[in-house]
């Protein structure tokens, strides 16, 4: 199986696959996924909001 590169071979401007903010190359701080073949990226206050609905769907019992 062969693994992918989260980073772009070219240095372009990041966008936020939520908000739609543009930063200047790709921020270390904001969240990459890949679906499907293509990259997503998250800035950092979407990538927070993402985690805490992630988080208050889970169960008490994993706390």
């Amino acid at each position: 199986m062969e693994q992918q590169n989260p980073r772009p071979a070219e240095t372009a401007n990041a966008v936020c696959s939520r908000c739609g903010t543009v930063a200047e190359g790709t921020p270390p701080t904001w969240t990459c996924s890949v679906e499907n073949g293509t990259r997503h990226y998250l800035c950092d206050a979407c990538a927070r909001e993402n985690i805490r609905a992630i988080e208050g769907r889970l169960d008490s019992d994993w706390w």
